[in-house]
């Protein structure tokens, strides 16, 4: 075979390729897979100011809102919110231990997991991780267990806990940190 009926056969055999594609055979691309409340890697992050006095950053596009003390952001199954509270002694994990970890056991089926003191860059923080059972579903009332995590920022008897919750098993390692440590005083 010649270079001049290579070349030929190459373009027709690749004519024949795209429109055999077009013509509905072509085999469905396998999506992809990834447990319910995985926060995607490519996910766009957006600064939250609160009328409070901090920032954060959030997931872009999730549904806020807006409550008495605290604001929410939800996308499908995971939440981030921030509460904010008064606090009259200094936050440490004594006080963590004898008044944080009570809140958080009136939640449905809790169990505690690791307390403890973080420096981020927005000040030292109280960490406390724990699971629990999501709100019944409104329609089926089925329930999902969450893993989740409260960051404890404290400044000037003010008190703001940093609530991140999704799926249990789901990889959002990488965008708590990142929502967590982009904390800020304002």
């Amino acid at each position: 075979m010649n270079r001049r009926t290579a070349i030929f056969s190459s373009v027709i055999w690749g004519l024949f390729l795209t429109a055999h594609a077009r013509a509905g055979t072509e085999v469905p691309v396998t999506p992809e897979v990834s447990p319910p409340g995985d926060i995607p890697d490519s996910q766009v992050f957006i600064t939250y100011k609160s009328l409070a006095g901090f920032s954060f950053k959030v997931p872009e596009g999730w549904a806020r809102k807006d409550a008495d003390v605290t604001t929410s952001f939800q996308g499908k199954y995971d939440v981030v919110a921030a509460t904010v509270a008064q606090i009259a002694q200094p936050l440490d994990i004594n006080y963590a231990k004898q008044t944080l970890v009570a809140d958080i056991q009136k939640g449905r089926a809790v169990t505690l997991g690791k307390i403890s003191l973080e420096k981020l860059p927005g000040g030292e923080a109280v960490k406390i991780a724990y699971s629990e059972n999501s709100e019944p579903n409104a329609v089926t009332n089925k329930q999902i267990r969450m893993e989740s995590e409260r960051f404890y920022f404290a400044k000037n008897g003010k008190l703001v806990s940093l609530y991140l919750s999704a799926p249990f098993g789901s990889d959002n390692v990488d965008q708590w940190n990142l929502m967590s440590a982009s904390f800020r005083w304002n």
